[in-house]
């Protein structure tokens, strides 16, 4: 799609049609057995969800695991092979993109070259048909809602990426939609950037009070920005949960690994009770203790997930006969107020610690080669069956 194609989707009319007051706030999007295929290859796999009304939904994956298929279908850039879309009660299914009432943020942010910032940000409105006064007042005030009334007159060109991003954000809100689209929206922007815009940019959605739904590969920004959020792999949705639910209790090794990073262990049962589950791993050479129980027979294969922040490292062994292992320092990089520990076992596997500066500084800064202990309290741990 060509970036002018782009505009002029992102700022599609409004539909007009009756009222659907009474739907359920926690129902107000709603995705129902959503099917899309290309040809013999299926993008987007029998999806389920429901977004609240007002709040900010991350869909997170990588490149290729159906997010932005699933995001261009409530859009209307694609066509839906089996299942339903609604919005506030309305099925899309016949809507085309510009009759529905939904706004789309476009990675490349798709302005309008030749024009400037407040006639890019008015574009919609005149397809419409608002009155000039109106235009002009609706256009000036989402201007500064974004803080960019003092480039009105602009050309995007002259214009950093974080400010397009505004501008693009402020066509996108100056129609009153219902559902805000924002397809990668910090792409675009460096790293340092990028961490202020976040914010910036969760503050003024908030103050707008608009539904959204994000796609992101970045789990750093999904995990800042959203309510909530849905790991997706090759189609599926593999876990959805709150940003602090989904890190601290990843369902499966996938969850577990792309978001953020983690310690597997993999063991058999060897002792399951309600409140804790023993697991003997060959790459320890204790037992791990988890204080949460399963459902499942003796000897049945899992895996321990922990998290790098949960370890701790000392120079003496520690006491006790679980969660914790001997071996030599095989990497450190210092990230300023912590380092990360790379610690290679006696059975031969690595070990990620994330050491306080201030912890470092107790066990005296252990350097390559040195001896050190892992340990982690039996709280720390969740066990993985899949």
């Amino acid at each position: 799609m060509s970036d002018q194609s782009s505009a002029t989707a992102a700022a599609g009319v409004l539909p007009s049609g009756p009222s659907t007051a009474g739907i359920a706030a926690d129902n107000f999007v709603q995705v129902v057995n959503v099917v899309k295929k290309f040809g013999e290859t299926t993008a987007v796999n029998n999806v389920n969800l429901s977004v609240s009304k007002g709040e900010l939904f991350a869909l997170l994956g990588s490149s290729g695991c159906g997010k932005s298929t699933l995001l261009r279908m409530l859009a209307g850039l694609e066509t839906i092979t089996s299942g339903k879309i609604l919005i506030d009660g309305e099925d899309l299914a016949t809507l085309p993109p510009y009759r529905r009432p939904v706004n789309m943020m476009f990675q490349s942010y798709a302005l309008f070259p030749h024009m400037t910032v407040e006639s890019n940000v008015g574009f919609g409105l005149r397809q419409e048909g608002v009155k000039k006064g109106e235009l002009k007042d609706r256009v000036a005030a989402t201007l500064e809602l974004v803080q960019m009334s003092r480039y009105a007159k602009r050309k995007p060109h002259q214009l950093s990426g974080g400010q397009q991003q505004r501008v693009a954000l402020a066509r996108s809100l100056v129609k009153r939609p219902k559902l805000l689209l924002l397809d990668e929206p910090m792409s675009a922007l460096d790293k340092q950037i990028r961490q202020r815009t976040q914010i910036e940019l969760v503050n003024i959605l908030d103050k707008v009070g608009v539904t959204c739904i994000m796609v992101t590969h970045d789990q750093e920004e999904a995990m800042t920005m959203a309510d909530r959020l849905a790991v997706m792999s090759e189609g599926e949705i593999v876990q959805l949960g709150t940003p602090n639910a989904v890190y601290e209790y990843p369902n499966s090794r996938f969850s577990a690994e792309f978001i953020g990073s983690t310690n597997l262990f993999d063991g058999n049962v060897v002792e399951d009770e309600p409140d804790h589950v023993y697991v003997e791993s060959p790459e320890l050479s204790v037992r791990l203790y988890v204080s949460h129980g399963i459902t499942g027979p003796l000897g049945m294969p899992l895996t321990i997930s922990v998290r790098p922040e949960r370890i701790a490292l000392t120079r003496k062994p520690p006491e006790g006969a679980y969660n914790w292992g001997h071996g030599f320092v095989q990497n450190v990089a210092y990230m300023g107020g912590y380092s990360l520990y790379h610690v290679k076992l006696d059975s031969g596997k690595t070990v990620v610690a994330n050491v306080s500066s201030l912890a470092i500084s107790e066990i005296e800064s252990p350097g390559f080669g040195d001896e050190v202990y892992v340990r982690w309290s039996a709280s720390a741990g969740v066990v993985l069956t899949s």
